[in-house]
């Protein structure tokens, strides 16, 4: 598979990169290493995860996603085959959340024990926090590189606005700007990033990874009903918003 420059960094990727928030969720972990290891023979050596995932599910607390990627790192030895991005930000099942040094900090260390790695290729802030400082989340992200935990960082979930600030502000603080951004993008969901967001990526050179790109699953085709969302484990919390007359004529046109 032909990869292609992530960004403005020196890392090459596969034009897919696979998404791994169904560890641990709608997937076991027996499950997920046949996934992972069919994932490498066809030629993607990017995994994304994030350390929130799962912990919207019951009696998960987030992390479980990053521990079964560990084990199958640790099992099947193909760390330097593979690229791990992973993110902090998003709200834990202890409630720790944002991007403050302190969090930001610890929890890379967190995911960095689950992963049994001592190192991650690309961090993400996960979400834009507001409250702290874009200084203080960036010296945390350069403290991070400069002991060599983290490779290079990256953004998702920023407003236009906000992430041309962050950019612009390591810049001109001489702190890792960016290199790439991933926003929901799909068929469907098409003006979050094209009202704006493009332009940004565009202007500073930004790798663009979408998520959702399937809509969670609903581009495939395969909910169409009411009984289609009840027998799935992700139905109501992430599919149902498609399921509107405009939805359907997508569909229809796919």
């Amino acid at each position: 598979m032909k990869k292609r420059a992530f960004g403005r960094s020196s890392l090459s990727v596969s034009p897919l990169i696979f998404g791994g928030n169904v560890f641990g969720w709608t997937l076991d972990e027996k499950a997920s290493f046949t996934l992972l290891d069919g994932v490498v023979d066809a030629g993607i050596n990017m995994i994304d995860t994030a350390n929130v995932y799962s912990a919207w599910v019951t009696g998960n607390q987030g992390g479980e996603s990053e521990t079964i990627i560990g084990n199958w790192l640790q099992k099947s030895g193909k760390r330097k085959e593979v690229l791990i991005a992973t993110k902090v930000g998003m709200e834990m099942g202890d409630g720790t959340k944002g991007l403050s040094k302190a969090n930001i900090l610890r929890s890379a260390e967190a995911s960095l024990k689950r992963l049994k790695t001592d190192y991650i290729d690309v961090y993400y802030a996960h979400a834009d926090d507001e409250e702290t400082p874009i200084e203080e989340s960036l010296s945390a992200f350069e403290q991070l590189i400069n002991e060599g935990k983290v490779g290079t960082v990256a953004s998702s979930n920023y407003s236009a606005q906000r992430l041309s600030q962050a950019l612009d502000s390591a810049k001109q603080h001489g702190l890792p700007q960016f290199i790439a951004h991933q926003p929901e993008y799909n068929l469907f969901d098409r003006k979050g990033y094209e009202d704006g967001l493009d332009e940004v990526c565009q202007q500073y050179g930004l790798g663009v990874v979408t998520y959702f790109s399937l809509a969670s699953g609903f581009l495939t085709g395969k909910y169409r009903t009411a009984e289609d969302l009840a027998a799935s484990q992700r139905g109501e919390d992430f599919i149902a918003k498609y399921m509107t007359d405009r939805g359907m004529k997508i569909l229809d046109v796919l």
